[in-house]
């Protein structure tokens, strides 16, 4: 292990190892934003410097990652089908999963 400093995120359900200058895509965070607005992650499970590691119950108060929204977009189609044999049921459905890519601008 480097000794960069890094942290744990939750957003979306998932949880994210970030560190300055990496790209994460994540799911889409509600609100009004636009490519090049600052986005703010308060649930930070896990701090480590490279020395010290704090770890949170379940998450560390005044702890906040930061970045830069850099693009919106969806994910390729997903088809979802439903079919029952001998009863001419088919049923097909797509999908497209929205997503933001953040750049980390500090932890």
């Amino acid at each position: 292990m480097s000794s960069e400093e890094f942290a744990v995120i939750e957003t979306g359900g998932k949880q994210y190892r970030v560190s300055v200058g990496d790209v994460i895509v994540v799911e889409k965070i509600s609100g009004k934003l636009k490519p090049g607005d600052s986005v703010t992650f308060d649930k930070v499970l896990l701090w480590d410097n490279g020395k010290d590691t704090t770890i949170g119950v379940p998450y560390i108060e005044g702890a906040k990652v930061t970045g830069t929204l850099e693009s919106i977009g969806r994910t390729k189609k997903v088809m979802v089908v439903k079919y029952r044999q001998k009863s001419r049921y088919l049923i097909r459905q797509g999908h497209r999963q929205r997503y933001m890519k953040i750049k980390i601008t500090s932890v």
